[in-house]
């Protein structure tokens, strides 16, 4: 809202001791707080506003770790051109977006927000994100200034609990959580923003090697904001005594502007004084901030995002609610489809359905919801009755809440399904349950709703889970029970519609899974390009690396997701076996519909170096194709294998290709492929 008169933001505004605002929402208040500003402060530099645009401004997109499962970079970046357009339009200049941590556990609630488990995917969803935001210009009004974040290492917090310490070799951190930010860099992202936790034994907001990496070894040019108060943080982590440590240790660490903790604006003079600061230190801060200012077009007109005519007819745009429910589509996962129990036929009869998800507005739009409105959402139960399926009735029973004892209502629902062709049980997560500050043990489902579920499986009726949640949960009996499994995350303001085109088979399903599903909370971490061991799990052989209480594999592997018609693999083939100097080999695959139905399919290349001078992963994604097929059409898909898509950091630290045996694997996820080798001469 607005900052009224006597606020003391107000009279630092006044005052020119404020630089940019953040959470201040809508042109009116944001032209009135900028007038202020440039009418009364000593130097008139423009105000910039912040806000967290992370998937959707007002028009909700699906949580960033569902729309990574479309693995549709096109999409992905259209989603960010449109949140960017809608935050432009009411007043925004810069976002916190994208997060780009790489997350391996699912207890960690800020998953939701990121691209999931794999570098390389993670590495083109960052960047697809920042062109989306920042388009070619960043004075065009209809983009802003995205963020990379939280650099770095942020999704390895221990025990997947938020704000919490990260322990990882310094070969981790540059193989694995390193490259999207690189990415973002490359991909000149406006800004970056410091990590809350700390990285070998030093916190983000005063590690100088994260300063080396980025500033001077990457030369990246943009602007480094502290995340909320971590720099007044480093006082709790107890590496600074008191602000003006802490003050020191960010300037050292390269942190340009800090974020609410009101360190350097208490205490950067006095270290100037005393000689601890250097002027040049200053000037290369302010300088990377008045150059996102300049970029930005604030310079030549303060007030150029502040259009009250184009706020009207840009927010929740008829276009933009089409762009919703075709990323919602998309990002749909099918994880279970016995006897064909999906698509629905239009046809007349009763489903029942049940579950304290079915007919929420609230919880779709997921965490981090922007200005995101309830009332301007389409829940399953719209949905539904929007379809205007003649002769077909919903029965709607809650059953219970999504996280509470009571099962009073469960009577409710089983007469409901009893009296229904079928169930559509539609189960989850609160919005509230993932996104900061939001890690959970127990990766069930919370509550009574498994309950719920075991009365109405025995009614017999067959029954559709419907899951809403905003990270991967550990369901294995939920699975067994159901005959068909739709994950369908937090998909925003038009998920009951995209719900309802995927039932129906107006879209046919083609996500895929960017993140494991656990079969239990204990095996976490769990994901796909792990290392081997000396003695590499098997089931049923003792003294292999695995469990004795359950299996060692996922419930649902990183690349995993159905559809309604079945895609053939067949036919791989390479154009050579031996690689040599700048050369590269083609290797191609025959994919063929061979079901009922047209649908896509993201066909995944993974490599695997057999042996090197370090311990390299079981197997890594190196690339993946989107294809369309029509009902019985084949198509050859081609892969063209590179000394580049070799290379990794050997015994030195060195990033270069070592020659040898590699193992190429195309297919349908991480655990369903064709394979075949080659050999990489020197």
């Amino acid at each position: 809202g607005p900052l009224s008169e006597g606020d003391p933001y107000m009279t630092a505004v006044k005052n020119g001791q404020v630089g940019s605002l953040l959470n201040i929402n809508g042109v009116k208040y944001t032209r009135e707080i900028q007038e202020i500003n440039m009418k009364h402060s000593r130097l008139g530099i423009p105000l910039i506003f912040g806000y967290d645009v992370i998937h959707g401004y007002r028009t909700i997109f699906p949580v960033p770790l569902g729309e990574a499962c479309s693995w549709d970079l096109k999409l992905i970046e259209h989603s960010a051109r449109v949140a960017a357009e809608e935050a432009a339009a009411a007043g925004q200049h810069w976002t916190f977006a994208p997060m780009v941590d790489i997350a391996r556990d699912p207890r960690w609630g800020r998953i939701m927000e990121g691209a999931g488990e794999d570098t390389y995917l993670g590495s083109l969803i960052a960047s697809a994100r920042v062109r989306g935001f920042q388009g070619d210009d960043l004075a065009d009004t209809m983009t802003i200034a995205a963020c990379a974040k939280h650099y770095a290492a942020y999704g390895a917090a221990e025990g997947g609990r938020d704000y919490n310490t990260v322990d990882i070799s310094r070969r981790t951190l540059i193989e694995t959580y390193l490259p999207p930010f690189k990415a973002c860099a490359d991909a000149n992202v406006a800004t970056f923003m410091a990590a809350f936790n700390e990285i070998n034994g030093i916190p983000a907001s005063a590690n100088a090697f994260l300063r080396e990496t980025l500033k001077d070894k990457w030369q990246y040019k943009g602007m480094v904001v502290s995340d909320w108060n971590s720099i007044n943080e480093l006082i709790n982590h107890g590496i600074a005594a008191n602000k003006e440590e802490a003050a020191l240790m960010g300037m050292r660490a390269g942190i340009d502007m800090d974020m609410m903790g009101h360190v350097y604006s208490g205490t950067l003079v006095k270290l100037i004084k005393e000689g601890k600061v250097t002027e040049q230190q200053i000037d290369d801060a302010v300088h990377r901030i008045l150059v996102l200012k300049f970029k930005l077009g604030l310079f030549d007109d303060p007030y150029k995002y502040c259009n009250e005519e184009r706020e009207q007819i840009t927010l929740l745009s008829s276009s933009n609610r089409e762009a919703a429910r075709e990323d919602a589509r998309h990002s749909i996962v099918l994880l279970k489809n016995e006897k064909q129990l999906l698509p629905l036929k239009k046809a007349p009869g009763k489903i029942a359905l049940i579950g304290p998800l079915g007919d929420d507005k609230d919880d779709i739009l997921g965490n981090w919801r922007g200005t995101g409105r309830p009332a301007d959402a389409v829940s399953l139960l719209e949905g539904l009755e929007q379809a205007q399926i003649p002769g077909l009735k919903v029965i709607p029973v809650k059953g219970c809440d999504i996280d509470s004892e009571d099962r009073s209502h469960f009577h409710e629902a089983v007469q409901a399904a009893k009296k229904a062709d079928l169930v559509l049980l539609v189960l989850g997560e609160s919005a509230q349950m993932s996104g900061e500050a939001k890690s959970r043990s127990f990766l069930g489902l919370p509550g009574v709703q498994k309950e719920l579920f075991e009365e109405i499986a025995e009614t017999g009726k067959p029954i559709i889970l419907v899951l809403m949640n905003g990270r991967p949960l550990a369901i294995p009996w939920e699975v067994e029970h159901a005959g068909a499994v739709l994950e369908t995350w937090q998909l925003g303001t038009e998920a009951g519609n995209a719900i309802t085109d995927v039932l129906f088979g107006d879209y046919n399903p083609s996500g895929k899974l960017v993140a494991s599903f656990p079969f239990n909370t204990g095996q976490v971490p769990v994901y796909y390009n792990h290392k081997n061991t000396g003695r590499p799990a098997r089931e049923n052989a003792g003294y292999t690396s695995k469990y004795i209480d359950a299996p060692v594999k996922p419930l649902f592997p990183f690349g995993y997701g159905l559809s309604y018609t079945k895609f053939d693999y067949s036919n791989l083939k390479m154009d050579k076996t031996e690689l040599s100097g700048n050369d590269s080999i083609k290797a191609s695959v025959l994919v063929k519909n061979s079901g009922a139905y047209d649908g896509e399919e993201v066909v995944q290349l993974y490599l695997r170096d057999i042996f090197a001078s370090v311990t390299r992963p079981v197997m890594e994604l190196k690339g993946f194709k989107k294809i369309f097929l029509k009902k019985g059409e084949e198509k050859l898909v081609e892969f063209y294998i590179t000394r580049k898509m070799l290379e990794f950091y050997n015994i030195d630290m060195k990033y270069t290709s070592e020659p040898g045996k590699f193992t190429v694997m195309i297919g349908t996820s991480s655990e369903s492929y064709l394979k075949t080798n080659f050999v990489l001469k020197d």
